[in-house]
């Protein structure tokens, strides 16, 4: 099912390189902050996108970004690489509603105290795949010929669920507000 969606993905991109001919694309950093459910405290993310207008309603929107989480005081962090497609939808020049999916490498480490579930070395550290949706809405505003200001507020699901850990699942959901600069190439 994922393979499909990735394909199709990738057929729209390779057909937007004619809006990329006419100055359609965009690439830069990105800087998010974002709030976890079961989680205290925001925290900050960072990555990069890139941004390709097909038409003056439609574009698409690929990114990477790193990010850090800690759940249970401290006793399990995990370590992300989301990996997020996302389709964009312009009913003004300027504003966009954004709706896509994402694919988070996660490593998760468990910082047990002695004599916890055994303590330390006893539940081993694991690296898995997540599948997660968002979606959300923003503004792209031009500060330049060939540069643009974009922020946007999106909603993003994603449940972790700690295998080594019993018992144990995160409400991992988030939301997260970014801004950036796109570039145009």
């Amino acid at each position: 099912m994922y393979a499909r969606f990735f394909l199709t993905l990738l057929l729209v991109v390779i057909s937007a390189i004619p809006a990329a001919a006419q100055g359609g694309i965009g690439f830069g950093p990105q800087l998010g902050i974002y709030k976890v459910h079961d989680q205290e405290g925001a925290r900050l993310m960072g990555g990069a996108s890139l941004r390709i207008k097909l038409s003056e309603a439609l574009g698409v929107e690929g990114s990477i970004n790193y990010r850090h989480d800690e759940y249970s005081d401290g006793m399990v962090e995990a370590t992300s690489w989301p990996v997020m497609v996302t389709g964009l939808i312009y009913p003004l020049p300027i504003i966009y509603g954004a709706i896509g999916a994402g694919w988070y490498n996660t490593s998760i480490e468990y910082n047990l105290p002695p004599g916890f579930l055994g303590g330390p070395g006893v539940i081993t550290d694991e690296t898995k795949q997540e599948f997660g949706w968002h979606f959300g809405g923003g503004a792209e505003l031009p500060v330049g010929e060939t540069v643009k200001l974009v922020g946007d507020v999106r909603y993003v699901f994603l449940d972790y669920e700690f295998e080594s850990f019993p018992g144990t699942e995160a409400n991992s959901n988030f939301f997260v507000i970014t801004a950036g600069l796109l570039f145009g190439l």
